[in-house]
């Protein structure tokens, strides 16, 4: 006799959306902060836990208020501050997702390990067992980003079978990047990570909490995907840090809708009310079963698409740079 086929095993369970500031260019201390918001928001029920972009140990605003020559010394003193993968600080969030339970994704800092000095714009995807499932490397850094951090390549721009779902994750200007979004909903991706960083230094026109909300909507609303949106904030301590004395760039750095958190649906609609700039943890029941009647309408990955006329390719080779003769083949 024949089994009954069985549709897939789409979950409904709780996302949380932590927006915080690091504790600035303190590897120990923001990761203990980080393991402290992950039992919190497991202690709520979350079972999908993500953190913003770089939040280990922070974003290099120095980049945008800075010439280069100043900045200098502020990109060695990140250097030093920042992640390596492998590593303790990844075995401390790997241990902490096991002990709660949940998926984790987490932006990270990360050192490379074939060039002193080479630094990585980096998203870790743990699983609820403890195993690190991903390391993605932002593809492009943005404007004044390419100050401090080398581009990654293809290799990492996978969906990752997790126990909430099929997960894939992307570093705040990546979500405006239509193909790397298509690579990941061509794989299945179900559920969406968007970390991003608070841009007060953004250009005086420019609604960074605005923006936000707008990629992850349309993101939602052509893939018929939720998207768990982490930013992080500005503490009074990276004002400190950053501004000094400077009172004008220290009202720069205090201006209002340069962050926002939140999950959205299928529909491109929030789930829930969205977190501006305040400190906290956003949460949201997330049903997968949501994502499949608005595919009839329109799937972009399926029926409607036009596979002979489009085609995409994906080079996920990992990049190196030495290819020894042994290796080749």
């Amino acid at each position: 006799m024949t089994a009954p086929d069985t549709a897939p095993h789409l979950p409904r369970f709780t996302a949380a959306a932590v927006q915080a500031a690091p504790v600035y260019l303190d590897p120990a201390a923001t990761v203990d902060k980080a393991v402290a918001l992950i039992h919190e928001a497991a202690g709520h029920g979350a079972s999908l836990v993500v953190f913003p972009e770089v939040f280990v140990p922070g974003y290099p605003y120095w980049n945008w208020t800075m010439n280069p020559v100043q900045g200098s010394p502020w990109y060695e003193r990140l250097y030093r501050a920042s992640v390596d993968v492998p590593g303790p600080y990844v075995d401390t969030l790997r241990a902490a997702a096991r002990q709660a339970g949940v998926v984790l994704v987490i932006g990270v800092n990360e050192r490379g390990r074939h060039s002193l000095g080479v630094l990585y714009n980096t998203l870790l995807i743990i699983g609820s067992d403890g195993e690190l499932l991903g390391v993605h490397r932002k593809l492009v850094p943005t404007w004044a980003e390419k100050l401090t951090w080398t581009p990654g390549d293809g290799s990492s721009l996978k969906v990752h079978r997790t126990a909430v779902g099929p997960l894939g994750a992307l570093a705040c200007g990546e979500n405006t990047n239509p193909l790397a979004r298509f690579t990941l909903l061509a794989q299945g991706e179900l559920v969406h990570a968007a970390s991003y960083i608070a841009l007060p230094v953004a250009p005086e026109d420019y609604d960074m909490a605005e923006a936000i909300a707008l990629r992850a909507a349309t993101h939602c609303f052509e893939g018929k995907v939720f998207t768990v949106v982490s930013c992080s904030t500005i503490s009074p301590g990276i004002v400190d840090v950053i501004a000094g004395d400077d009172q004008q760039l220290r009202k720069q750095l205090g201006r209002p809708r340069s962050a926002l958190s939140g999950i959205f649906g299928p529909d491109g609609r929030p789930v829930g009310e969205p977190l501006v700039d305040e400190e906290g943890i956003v949460y949201a029941e997330i049903d997968l079963g949501r994502c499949i009647r608005p595919k009839q309408m329109h799937d972009i990955v399926g029926h409607y698409n036009r596979f002979d006329i489009f085609r995409l390719q994906v080079d996920d080779r990992p990049l190196r740079p030495l290819l020894l003769p042994e290796e080749e083949s």
